[in-house]
């Protein structure tokens, strides 16, 4: 089979699969392989889930789309949940993280003109990630993201990840300006940085003292990845927006954008919308994986292996002379290597059958299904010490 008629935007491996159930995936010549990149964060509770089988089939015999001119059922049961679980108070639902990340965008823009603000800003992190519209571009860092793409709409100011002192220098700045803060509590496509202890709390104060939105990217650390529903639950806070994907559909397109009551409000009838988003089936499927993570225990599931996986990889790594550093929290870990190297997905793949991804060139990124057993663990770290070895 050939891609030449698919556009050059990715440089898959020569690898393909045929198969999934729960964290293996089998290819083409029936080879199994141990899937720690879970579709970069997505299939959450593993693949072919039987419960995700059954309840899409249903729903495809049933209804698949009507549009946001009717009121869908699922779409209002999806809000319902979404809302309970992460203390915010309305959803409006996209088809990927870009497009939830770019409504979070617009709710800015907005709080910022009802602010009276002409030119508003928001501050946005250095090597931040959101997604690969011309908006979420601009809200990101990597010149090899954006190369070729200038220039780029909306007005955002970068600081440092993690840094209070920089964000008190650009307040005294520009703080009449900005309107909202966007940023991942772990930053994933730089490699899975986490930030300091206490640093979203005090986010989180800043931006009430100043009438700023604190916004939160939980693409990748949503939906129990890190061993809590939201990442921002670790730390006992309630930002005004944060926008989800990945895991909410499990592979079944799917984004949202959640706020605060005041803030979903500066929305009005034809201010956003979108054609698929919301449809039936999604939101069907979004609440049928909520519930398995819920009844299956995965969120305890996610923080136990995830702790086991990083203590683990921090024993038989250290001193290692290709790793610089390990780091994540729960099933979302980095290990961060002293230089690039090429090829070393297709090499874990090919020897070990094992599938990881590498981001920024030398940080091996696993981010395996919240169903990962404690052998399985052991698999993976057998697996990539032999590796680098």
């Amino acid at each position: 089979m050939t891609a030449a008629c698919l556009m050059s935007t990715y440089q898959p491996l020569a690898l393909s699969f045929t198969r999934g159930l729960g964290t293996r995936l089998w290819d083409q010549q029936g080879r199994e392989y141990l899937d720690a990149v879970a579709g970069v964060a997505v299939t959450n509770v593993g693949h072919s889930h039987p419960r995700l089988v059954a309840a899409i089939s249903e729903q495809a015999g049933l209804l698949l789309h009507t549009s946001n001119l009717y009121s869908i059922d699922w779409q209002q049961r999806l809000a319902q949940r979404l809302a309970q679980l992460s203390g915010l108070d309305r959803a409006f639902f996209n088809n990927s993280g870009a497009e939830a990340n770019e409504t979070a965008l617009k709710l800015a823009r907005l709080h910022g003109w009802k602010k009276g603000i002409e030119q508003p800003l928001v501050v946005v992190m250095e090597n931040a990630f959101h997604g690969r519209t011309l908006g979420t571009m601009a809200a990101s860092d990597g010149p090899s993201v954006r190369l070729g793409f200038q220039r780029l709409p909306g007005d955002f100011i970068k600081v440092g990840f993690g840094d209070m002192q920089a964000l008190e220098a650009i307040t005294a700045q520009f703080g009449t300006r900005i309107a909202a803060v966007l940023l991942e509590p772990i930053q994933g496509e730089s490699g899975v940085l986490v930030t300091p202890a206490g640093y979203l709390k005090a986010l989180r104060d800043h931006c009430t003292r100043h009438g700023w939105l604190m916004m939160l990217d939980e693409i990748q650390t949503g939906i129990g990845r890190t061993g809590a529903w939201f990442a921002f639950q670790h730390e006992g806070i309630l930002p005004d927006v944060m926008t989800l994907a990945k895991g909410l559909g499990n592979g079944v397109p799917i984004g949202a954008c959640l706020a605060r009551a005041a803030v979903a409000e500066l929305f009005t009838p034809g201010s956003h919308g979108s054609t698929f988003g919301g449809n039936p089936l999604a939101c069907r499927v979004g609440c049928t994986v909520l519930e398995i993570i819920e009844q299956q225990g995965l969120l305890q599931n996610a923080a136990h292996q995830g702790e086991h996986l990083l203590a683990r990889l921090r024993m038989e790594l250290d001193g290692h002379p290709h790793v610089r550093a390990i780091r994540g929290k729960g099933l979302m870990v980095g290990i961060e290597l002293a230089s690039p190297y090429r090829h070393l997905a297709q090499r874990a793949a090919q020897e070990h059958g094992l599938l990881i991804n590498v981001t920024r060139g030398k940080i091996i990124r696993l981010l395996p299904p919240l169903t990962l057993e404690r052998k399985e663990v052991e698999m993976i770290v057998r697996a990539i010490t032999r590796l680098l070895d």
